[in-house]
């Protein structure tokens, strides 16, 4: 596990990130998200050793990370937001001459190479320099770099940045490819990139970490929105009798019912049994269902919240 423990920086007097603690488990594509600005880049370069922290600190498997610490740093693959390519060289030389600055060499080098390129699916590519690759295949060399050493934990800075759609896609593949192998971690300011790949969500805002949450926990729910022109007092008579639902608020489009925890709200005898207590109140239903939090509207309010403050 790596696990982040307040972690701050500062670029001279400017405050980069601050107090950010978080952690990143085997089986994960975590999503760290925010704008430009916010302070992604630094929390990676952070957690892979490339920077170190003003307060706070970094421990991988249980060891301190340190700016110097190759053994720990070793279990970590990292690609840059700037691919670090040497553009004149092929594609396998490259990645045979980064195999040896992690200490591979002979056999266990070349099949190194030969693996991270099966992974990222750069075999018809061996031999084309990497300034003719396109930005996707460009992306590709950058992973594969990356996981040449068969790290326990990816570290990947904006890796979709640049690439189109079908570029994209072949990324998102990749990523999940990955996290059969390595827990990952992607920074990312596009929201539909975190939606498609990642288990668990990371928002900073303004360098503080302001949401750590479990995608599936987005999709949960406990509130209703009824849609009825009855008046506030008779739509809450009529629920009174309804055990789950604690309160009632008339909002622009309806009436909010807020419910307790766990409960069945998509169950539809639940629903059938509210929808017989409104009707035979007088309440007229136009509509009813849950209400639930999408990443967007996530992230808009995090944002927004940031905003008004």
């Amino acid at each position: 596990m790596i696990e982040a423990q307040g972690l701050t920086r500062y670029y001279g007097d400017t405050l980069a990130v601050e107090g950010v603690s978080f952690s990143l488990s085997e089986g994960e594509i975590v999503g760290l998200l925010g704008h430009n600005g916010a302070g992604k880049s630094t929390i990676l370069k952070l957690i892979t050793g490339a920077l170190e922290p003003d307060s706070g600190e970094v421990r991988v498997d249980g060891s301190a990370m340190g700016v110097a610490d190759d053994a720990v740093k070793s279990k970590i693959g990292y690609l840059p937001e700037n691919l670090p390519l040497y553009h004149d060289m092929q594609v396998v030389d490259y990645l045979d001459y980064m195999a040896s600055m992690h200490g591979l060499d002979g056999q266990a080098a070349r099949d190194a190479v030969v693996q991270s390129m099966k992974t990222t699916e750069l075999e018809q590519r061996t031999f084309n320099r990497i300034d003719h690759l396109s930005r996707g295949f460009k992306q590709r060399v950058g992973v594969a770099q990356a996981i040449l050493h068969d790290p326990k934990y990816v570290i990947l800075d904006e890796p979709t940045n640049g690439l189109d759609p079908s570029q994209t896609l072949a990324m998102r593949h990749l990523l999940k490819r990955l996290s059969k192998r390595s827990a990952v971690l992607v920074s990312t300011h596009v929201l539909q990139e975190v939606n498609a790949v990642c288990d668990r969500v990371l928002i900073l805002r303004a360098g503080q970490l302001a949401v750590d949450q479990p995608l599936a926990a987005l999709s949960a729910s406990n509130r209703l929105m009824l849609t009825s022109d009855a008046a506030l007092d008779k739509v809450r008579a009529a629920v009174s009798s309804v055990d789950w639902v604690t309160q009632v608020t008339e909002e622009d489009d309806g009436y909010a019912l807020e419910v307790i925890d766990g409960a069945r709200i998509d169950d539809r005898e639940s629903i059938a049994r509210l929808v017989r207590a409104l009707v035979d109140a007088g309440v007229p239903v136009s509509g009813l269902g849950a209400v639930r939090k999408d990443l967007e509207a996530l992230f808009r309010e995090v944002t927004e919240a940031h905003h008004a403050a």
